[in-house]
């Protein structure tokens, strides 16, 4: 299998913006979510939002994808409103930094033609950190389900652990619980595992390459386009 992770301003490139949000919406029916922030169409019009999009190698289809989605004047991140209704400690968190500093990354997912490989539970998290510090910002925030908890942690996220429940809420629904962590320092990522640092930074100064990986679904082969 051969698969292009590639980055693109989501208000340049309607097209490929618009199969990213039919395919998120579907991954979200599919576990019976229908309310959820992240998945808010309104962002499309944001000119601070960057597309991670898993597509086939002809850009035909997209297979999966997520967001780094930027705080600005006009534009909260997705999980201020998910959360000030349970804790409104999130207000002062978020005052610490200024527009154009801080970005999520959300809306990730992946189809079931790719599950198994590995792509939306750490390649695309990778790919989003390698972006947001090629974009000089301060940080980067983000909810995480159970299953990738130990991945991001790897990455150098941390656990928000002063607001919800330790860093928990029940979120995008009832049963569901996401971890809400951060990711200071993006330059230098100072909490990051040695490998996965290392695959970042080569990220960083290669965003232009292929890769070839190896899951328990099978052997496959990246090819990474993240200049934005």
């Amino acid at each position: 299998m051969r698969v292009r992770i590639r980055a693109v301003r989501s208000i340049c490139d309607t097209t490929t913006t618009n199969k990213y949000i039919d395919g998120h919406f579907s991954v979200l029916e599919s576990y019976g979510v229908t309310k959820v922030t992240s998945a808010d169409r309104s962002w499309a019009e944001n000119p601070n939002v960057y597309l991670l999009v898993v597509e086939s190698e002809d850009g035909s289809k997209v297979f999966g994808g997520g967001r780094v989605q930027i705080k600005s004047e006009n534009y909260n991140l997705p999980l201020e409103p998910a959360i000030i209704e349970k804790d409104t400690r999130i207000v002062e968190y978020m005052s610490k930094y200024g527009e154009l500093e801080v970005a999520e990354l959300c809306g990730v997912w992946n189809s079931k033609e790719i599950a198994g490989y590995g792509i939306g539970s750490i390649f695309l998290i990778r790919a989003g950190v390698a972006v947001a510090s090629l974009l000089n910002l301060k940080c980067l925030m983000g909810f995480c389900s159970p299953f990738t908890l130990e991945n991001c942690q790897k990455l150098g996220f941390k656990i928000i652990g002063d607001l919800g429940d330790s860093g928990t809420f029940l979120y995008p629904k009832e049963g569901l619980i996401a971890t809400i962590l951060d990711l200071q320092n993006l330059k230098e990522l100072p909490n990051a595992k040695k490998e996965e640092r290392e695959k970042i930074f080569y990220l960083k100064d290669n965003p232009v390459h292929s890769s070839d990986e190896t899951s328990p679904k099978g052997d496959f082969t990246i090819l990474y386009d993240l200049e934005t």
